[in-house]
């Protein structure tokens, strides 16, 4: 099962305890995790005010009032990755939360869902006709051991919120495990760069579990990790055998996005 695929390698992973986020290679377009700031509390109205006012409104690009807005949640206690959340907007940008045994605390991490990825989501939303629809996907079957899984859409000042645990409805359990997808191919790109900057003897085994990932079809888009592996390949901090097995995936990726 796609959920039970929720696990991970110990010894890099405990050092990811220790960063609340690791900035992706800039081949996977991810952007960069920005905290929201206060309000300057100690400005006077006169310090420039105009200006800062000029400058806010040519920095900002009116939202469009229909844009979709997208959230998904998973919850297993029993699982090594026991809690997911992921925020995104129509063209796949967002984040992602979760939270696992070896951590003290809930990690956050920058999000790119692949264009491919998202025609995906979007068909399956559309399939359910989610924001007209009233059903709560349960199926007549409960598998505990399966997890929660909740699914959010929000668009022009309407939303919605579907949780179950297993569905018969082939599309919102399509929706269910396009996410588990996404969220095991996010995880893998924040555990190798912890690997790569504190454990790099760890990452073969990383890249190891992502060969079986991927050949269990359980990365989202296996065509947007290429840059990544590329750089694996290349890195002298990754032992060789890590590096032989890089260049082995990326020449299979490769030959199948011809």
């Amino acid at each position: 099962m796609a959920a039970a695929a929720l696990v991970f390698t110990g010894a890099a992973l405990r050092a990811a305890a220790q960063r609340k986020s690791t900035p992706r290679p800039a081949e996977q377009s991810a952007p960069q995790k920005v905290s929201a700031r206060p309000e300057d509390q100690g400005k006077t109205a006169d310090a420039g005010s105009s200006s800062n006012t000029a400058a806010s409104s040519a920095g900002k690009t009116k939202e469009d009032p229909n844009a979709a807005h997208y959230a998904y949640e998973f919850e297993q206690p029993d699982f090594f990755v026991y809690f997911v959340h992921i925020e995104h907007d129509d063209r796949g940008h967002g984040s992602i939360r979760f939270e696992r045994r070896s951590d003290t605390e809930q990690l956050t991490d920058p999000l790119e869902i692949s264009p491919a990825a998202m025609e995906r989501i979007r068909a399956r939303y559309a399939a359910l006709k989610f924001l007209d629809s009233a059903e709560n996907y349960q199926g007549q079957r409960t598998y505990p051991n399966q997890g929660k899984t909740k699914l959010t859409l929000r668009q022009g000042g309407r939303g919605r919120t579907a949780e179950f645990n297993y569905s018969q409805n082939a599309d919102a359990q399509g929706l269910a495990d396009e996410y588990r997808r996404v969220s095991e191919q996010a995880l893998f790109v924040f555990d190798i760069n912890v690997a790569l900057e504190s454990q790099p003897l760890e990452t073969p085994k990383l890249i190891d579990r992502l060969d079986s990932l991927i050949n269990s079809n359980f990365i989202s888009d296996r065509q947007q990790l290429v840059p990544l592996l590329r750089q694996l390949a290349e890195d002298e901090r990754v032992p060789l055998v890590g590096r032989n097995q890089a260049a082995r995936i990326l020449k299979k990726l490769e030959k199948q996005g011809q």
